[in-house]
């Protein structure tokens, strides 16, 4: 579904991308004007979203006139995600946006009643924004004009619709495969494992014979899929030299190994934490000299992680201590204060490239001591 530029509101830049922060306090000055902005929108009678209007009512405080800052979303009670499996989606449409067709896109694997969110140009701005990364960063490695392969999850995510986007903003084309997560999730949770790898084995051939027939350069895997690749192939012979990388858990050691031994040092990893309702957290640039150090920053002011205390979810953890992610999504199309994710991290420092606090080794929440099945992420 589709709606003209001028139905929706505007979040991705017009012209060339506005230069990045350069200190810690202009990125909190930013920040906090986003804030105001966005929650002005979405509690304004004029403009607001019903789901946050009514919310308002019930509170009995006007975030509209209140909200001066980030630090004040903290009066919010962290975000109940059954409200994106039951409430109607039309709840969730601001009255400025009224009448006009959107997208529906659900969350990962999880199966039942899936969570989902609407959109209108959000998941676009996203993957803009990420192009402007990659040209930054990695321009040799993901050249305008690569043709992209997606070997990972289509169906209903916005992923299938991003990456599309992604690539044709390049300059190229990009070629799918079907993936259902949560089928591989059910063969899995019922100890059908050779199930689940027929259709892994399924996945990958249809990729390599895409790889064999049509010239592609840049690849958005998971990191499972591209191991079993790389069992099969040697990737970077096949033409690719830049691999964007998503998925939930990546340790050290399975970045190490697939830079090194399955993309033989001839290509480039760029992991990224993204999701359906946050958009995409880029990573710090991974090197060998850290050990492949694993740390991801927010696409701020439009998202803000936090790690927390499990135990007292209102405070802060310290810096290089484990806590639980707390996502805060922040833009006109999408508000949702304080949700509280299904992972945990170390909470990192800023770096040269992103002046806000990241997120470091995301894994599960509570996987150190219960079996969290991930299928093909």
């Amino acid at each position: 579904m589709g709606v003209t530029p001028s139905t929706v509101p505007a979040e991705a830049p017009a012209g060339p991308p506005s230069e990045p922060p350069a200190t810690a306090s202009e990125a909190a000055a930013r920040l906090d004007a986003h804030v105001r902005d966005v929650v002005r929108w979405h509690f304004s009678p004029d403009t607001g979203t019903p789901i946050w209007l009514d919310w308002a009512k019930r509170a009995g405080w006007n975030p509209a006139q209140e909200v001066a800052g980030f630090d004040d979303l903290l009066r919010f009670e962290h975000f109940d995600d059954e409200w994106l499996r039951f409430e109607p989606h039309e709840r969730w449409v601001p009255r400025a946006c009224a009448g006009k067709v959107f997208h529906v896109f659900e969350t990962g694997g999880t199966t039942g009643m899936p969570k989902q969110r609407i959109s209108w140009k959000d998941h676009l701005t996203d993957y803009t924004e990420f192009s402007q990364m990659l040209d930054r960063l990695y321009p040799q490695y993901f050249p305008t004009g690569a043709n992209w392969l997606m070997l990972g999850p289509t169906g209903p995510r916005r992923l299938r619709v991003s990456i599309e986007h992604l690539a044709n903003l390049r300059g190229g084309v990009c070629y799918f495969i079907d993936l259902d997560p949560k089928w591989v999730k059910q063969q899995l949770a019922a100890g059908r494992f050779d199930e689940a790898q027929h259709y892994l084995d399924h996945v990958v051939a249809q990729g390599m014979e895409l790889l064999r027939h049509r010239d592609i350069g840049c690849l958005f895997t998971t990191p499972r899929l591209l191991e079993a690749l790389g069992e099969r192939i040697r990737v970077a012979d096949a033409g690719i030299t830049g691999v964007f990388l998503g998925g939930t858990s990546m340790t050290p050691q399975v970045l190490r190994f697939l830079t090194q031994e399955v993309l033989e040092n001839r290509g480039v990893l760029v992991p990224t934490y993204g999701n359906t309702l946050m958009g995409l957290a880029c990573c710090k640039p991974l090197s060998a000299d850290d050990g492949y150090e694993l740390t991801y920053y927010a696409p701020q002011p439009r998202a803000v992680l936090r790690v927390v205390d499990p135990d007292d979810p209102d405070t802060l953890i310290d810096y290089d201590h484990w806590g639980r992610v707390e996502l805060t999504t922040l833009t006109k199309e999408f508000f949702m204060p304080r949700f509280l994710e299904r992972d945990e991290a170390l909470r990192r420092r800023p770096c040269d490239a992103f002046k806000w606090d990241g997120v470091g080794d995301v894994r599960p929440f509570g996987s150190t001591t219960t079996k969290t099945i991930e299928g093909v992420y």
